[in-house]
């Protein structure tokens, strides 16, 4: 049996033109080059090159950027972040070793990468470095120490250990959206929610946003969409499954027996403190830096855990944060929280929705406040767990950028050799894709099962 060909990263790396002056200094253009062990000459041909096809291209297209170059054996992704600055990522295109009339030969499978995916991943690592790190104008800008030699540092100690998760062959429209899964509530317990949110706003001035999720899906949140869009994907694709499997590692919801607060409650800090033990010192918490639409602020991201629930709190980073405070927090938000988890748990278990084999699967997208809804995704782990076919996948792709060429509205149907049928729907900057999977089936009757399905599932939304 012949195993699926493998998407590869072979290069990836970050540059400034305008750092090589004259002839002689283009080793100072290099900011940040993957992989690491490349001799500097291999570098400096590679990053010209690119150089080279990003100017040539503008030459055609005056003020419009180029996105991507294909190669036979390749996918050549650009993207310019920030002025001057440009993150560059060649990925290796897969392919078969296969023999005709006795002779081998390698068949590289073109369709196998799409470019915008691919570009959306670059754009995910951008912001990814901004949230953690800064801007690449807010680190040379930096009072203290700002430099490119900072700049250097920081790009090598994030991207060294990003890159490996990149997981390019469970990458789909997913990574191009970027959107938010709300979970619906009713009013009741919804005002519930808002309410303790404030609460902690009130109680802890230095507090400045909040955000609740509950089972990666996201219920409030005080920050600005876009904000929220990065803070989110973090949280759902790299913390908290990475806190999940250390509790299974540890045994069954384990709590540290030194808290004073075992007994009462099951929350406990993700991030923040680790343990509760010590009654004085500085808590350990990362940084992160928003409100990039206004001014950069850095703040603590402290994310808190109740059973299936998680609260995400923005603290004012001007203040060191002790260990008397988090332990405060703890003693709020614990039994608090515990208590709201049972309200919302009862809620959610009124809106399981129906995953069998036979059922259309479907996609929805809203580009005014960035949610989306998928019983395509199991979950937003990027292993693989989907319910419908990688070709479908990469059809909704392609009608996703075509679509990008329609003004208001538009449909597109397409049927597959293999008796799938991929309906895109767009209008008023929502997207509706459904998979079906219907063999005998004509136009007329998959254009009212999509009906049907969009007065079931979004009956709130106009389609055109």
């Amino acid at each position: 049996m012949t195993s699926k060909p493998e998407i590869t990263l072979d290069h990836f790396y970050v540059f400034n033109g305008t750092y090589a002056k004259k002839e002689g200094e283009e080793e100072k253009k290099i900011l940040y080059y993957y992989p690491e062990k490349t001799d500097v000459d291999t570098k400096i041909k590679n990053i010209g090159l690119s150089e080279a096809i990003i100017k040539f291209t503008e030459s055609f297209n005056p003020g419009q950027t180029c996105d991507y170059c294909h190669t036979h054996k390749t996918r050549q992704i650009y993207y310019q972040p920030e002025p001057d600055f440009w993150m560059v990522m060649i990925v290796g295109v897969p392919y078969l070793l296969k023999t005709k009339d006795g002779n081998e030969y390698t068949e590289y499978q073109q369709d196998e990468v799409s470019s915008p995916v691919c570009l959306a991943i670059m754009k995910q690592a951008y912001t990814r470095f901004r949230l953690f790190m800064g801007s690449f104008e807010t680190i040379l800008k930096d009072p203290g120490c700002g430099s490119v030699t900072l700049l250097k540092h920081k790009l090598d100690y994030f991207f060294s250990e990003h890159l490996l998760t990149l997981k390019l062959n469970h990458r789909d429209i997913l990574d191009i959206f970027q959107g938010l899964q709300f979970l619906p509530l009713d009013k009741g317990t919804f005002l519930r929610v808002q309410c303790f949110m404030n609460l902690i706003e009130a109680t802890f001035p230095h507090v400045k946003y909040t955000a609740f999720l509950y089972n990666d899906q996201l219920v409030w949140s005080g920050l600005e969409p876009e904000d929220m869009q990065v803070v989110y994907n973090y949280l759902v694709s790299t913390l908290l499954p990475a806190h999940l499997e250390k509790e299974l590692h540890g045994g069954s919801m384990p709590r540290n027996s030194a808290s004073p607060f075992t007994s009462s409650h099951y929350g406990k800090f993700v991030t923040g403190a680790s343990s509760m033990s010590e009654s004085i010192g500085i808590a350990k918490s990362p940084i992160v830096f928003i409100n990039y639409s206004t001014t950069p602020t850095p703040l603590y991201l402290v994310v808190y855990s109740a059973l299936s629930a998680t609260i995400c709190l923005f603290i004012d980073s001007s203040t060191g944060l002790l260990i008397s405070y988090l332990k405060s927090l703890d003693a709020f938000l614990g039994p608090q929280l515990t208590t709201l988890v049972s309200s919302v748990a009862e809620q959610c278990s009124k809106h399981v929705p129906d995953l069998g084999e036979s059922t259309p699967k479907y996609l929805y997208f809203n580009k005014l406040n960035l949610a989306y809804k998928s019983t395509i995704h199991l979950d937003n782990r990027r292993v693989s767990n989907v319910l419908t076919t990688p070709e479908a996948l990469r059809i909704i792709t392609d009608i996703h950028s075509d679509t990008n060429k329609l003004k208001e509205a538009g449909e597109v149907v397409i049927k597959t050799m293999s008796d799938y049928w991929v309906v895109g729907k767009l209008s008023n900057l929502r997207e509706f894709f459904v998979v079906i999977q219907q063999k005998n089936a004509i136009m007329i009757e998959i254009d009212d099962e999509v009906k049907r399905l969009c007065e079931k599932q979004l009956k709130s939304i106009f389609f055109h």
